[in-house]
């Protein structure tokens, strides 16, 4: 543990959707590994004191927490928050790099496709902004990071996949493909970013129980059928998946990259 820490100690990982399911874990389990923590999250007011238990939680570790409550998918508000970071980083000589960036919004519309009255199939409008918030937002946040010299050599991209990237569940059209555009954002940045010495990974969770999984139609079936499928028996858990990014933080990984990774207990194995 002691090693981990003096590994990481002093980075700092920024997360876009830090204050619930994926992206709480992550923020917690790398800040005590010795990472700062930079979150971007967009809560109400009833929300809010999760976020201030989690930034408590991340000084407790004797780190930084820099959180932002703004809309990530919002092009004025990134540059908002880069720039603060920009700021923040010069101030603390030798400039710090973001050694972990992790795309984890969840924020979509759960309409058919088809639909037997009008009004109630998804619109060009509604599909367009699921696929920007989860997918094509990745590719303008990298852009700016990269415009800001905020990463460079040691840093690793991640985003937050699923199995719907590939299958296919009633009302899930949208999301699934904003999944898959998602993991094929992040082959392509492998590409472009390899020279740089930066990676870029998919993270395929296994059927986990988030706010965002109980959004979903018919969650319950879900998480049933997946833990009678699991040869673990169980559900993945946000832990799991933060774990697995802290394993491949360290710079012994610098050769994964362009992957969709799972990390679901051997689920998506089993038909």
């Amino acid at each position: 543990m002691e090693n981990i820490q003096q590994q990481f100690s002093g980075d700092w990982a920024l997360i876009l959707g830090a204050s619930s399911g994926f992206g709480e874990a992550a923020a917690l389990e790398l800040a005590r590994v010795g990472f700062n923590i930079a979150g971007v999250h967009l809560d109400r007011r009833s929300t809010l004191p999760n976020v201030e238990r989690i930034v408590q939680s991340i000084q407790a570790e004797g780190r930084e927490a820099l959180f932002f409550n703004v809309n990530a998918a919002d092009s004025s508000k990134r540059h908002e928050v880069i720039e603060t970071l920009e700021k923040k980083f010069k101030e603390s000589p030798p400039q710090p790099l973001l050694r972990v960036f992790l795309h984890s919004l969840a924020f979509g519309t759960l309409k058919p496709y088809i639909a037997p009255k009008a009004g109630e199939a998804i619109t060009d409008s509604q599909m367009g902004m699921t696929l920007d918030v989860m997918a094509h937002s990745l590719v303008y946040w990298v852009q700016d990071l990269m415009s800001s010299q905020l990463m460079g050599k040691g840093s690793r991209i991640f985003a937050l996949t699923s199995s719907g990237g590939s299958r296919v569940w009633p009302t899930y059209g949208a999301v699934s493909g904003a999944k898959a555009a998602l993991e094929s954002h992040i082959r392509q940045l492998a590409l472009e970013l390899a020279p740089f010495g930066i990676t870029a990974n998919a993270i395929r969770a296994g059927v986990t129980d988030t706010p965002a999984l109980r959004k979903i139609p018919g969650h319950e079936r879900m998480i049933k059928e997946a833990q009678q499928r699991n040869p673990s028996g169980r559900l993945t858990t946000p832990l799991d998946v933060a774990q697995a990014m802290v394993m491949l933080a360290s710079p012994t990984a610098h050769w994964v990259t362009g992957n969709v990774i799972g990390v679901d207990g051997g689920e998506d194995i089993v038909g």
